[in-house]
């Protein structure tokens, strides 16, 4: 597989560098490598902008001044009702699907230089998977553009059990839908996994005062993101057992059943301020993070 890869790399590579030398428009262009790059920071960009609007509206719900918390969709809801920020709903959505490049570049050519073992192949299996994430919600930008629903949380449950209801629908449908679940408990467990373990420091070209500042902001982040993730999966995978599509939920609805718990609003409020923190994270990414573009698409 990885012989097919790195020639298709290749051509690619050589198609846009020829394209340059013969079309004086092009030559006007960046480089290829500064695009990439350019797109990949505007990515994470949109990503912490996502993340840390969700964790603001979830810390009011904690606090009462809204009715309930929202995921991300729900997120992007609110803004696509004020007409004066349509400009910036439209960035948005561009800065997701370029956040959608950039993964398929880590997940398919490796930009990660990861390599082929295991754990980079469940590596660049997630970044794959949330590449798919990103640009369901990319495509939800654009919806909202035309109009955003009411309410959002509503829309959002009605979305995934409209979906659940359709995987149901075919055969072994309850056991993909399970699978589904326990898919999603293990990106949550992942994430706490990642917040304990991982060097977050060592992907960043910034100071190594910065980096200490940055790197508890990164775990609290990540470990937020799985707590978080772990109500849906718990409905995805009950949905699924009992084949019923109306138990799926949203990831709006899961941090309602975190304050629906003793001390709910404490736990929801951290929850919210890990959110936060994993937005906060995303915006350094934005600036700091090495950026290394395939070799054999830009060499």
């Amino acid at each position: 597989m990885a012989g097919p890869l790195r020639s298709l790399r290749t051509r690619l590579g050589g198609l846009g560098e020829r394209s340059r030398l013969r079309l004086p428009l092009l030559r006007r262009v960046p480089p290829l490598h500064d695009l990439l790059e350019w797109a990949a920071r505007l990515g994470y960009g949109a990503r912490g902008f996502v993340y840390v609007s969700v964790g603001v509206v979830a810390l009011m719900a904690a606090w009462d001044r809204v009715s309930d918390p929202v995921g991300s969709r729900g997120a992007i809801a609110l803004l696509a009702g004020r007409p004066q920020d349509r400009l910036w709903l439209i960035l948005l959505g561009v800065g997701l699907w370029a956040f959608v490049l950039w993964r398929v570049l880590q997940a398919v050519f490796d930009a990660d230089r990861q390599g082929c073992g295991r754990e980079a192949l469940l590596s660049r299996g997630g970044q794959a998977l949330s590449g798919l994430f990103y640009g369901a919600l990319g495509a939800s930008v654009f919806e909202f553009l035309d109009e955003a629903p009411a309410n959002p949380n509503a829309a959002d449950m009605a979305e995934n059990q409209d979906k659940a209801a359709a995987l149901l629908a075919l055969p072994f449908g309850s056991l993909a839908l399970m699978a589904v679940g326990l898919g999603i408990l293990a990106v949550g467990l992942g994430n706490v996994v990642r917040g304990l373990r991982s060097d977050f420091g060592s992907s960043l070209a910034c100071s190594d005062d910065l980096s200490r500042r940055v790197v508890p902001i990164a775990r609290a982040g990540y470990i937020a993101r799985g707590v978080a993730l772990l109500p849906l999966a718990v409905f995805v995978g009950l949905a699924g057992l009992n084949a019923r599509a109306a138990e799926v939920s949203s990831f709006g609805a899961g941090l309602e059943a975190l304050e629906s718990q003793p001390g709910g609003s404490w736990v929801l409020g951290i929850t919210a301020l890990g959110l936060i923190a994993f937005g906060v994270f995303a915006l350094v990414e934005a600036r700091w993070r090495r950026i290394r573009p395939p070799r054999d698409l830009v060499d």
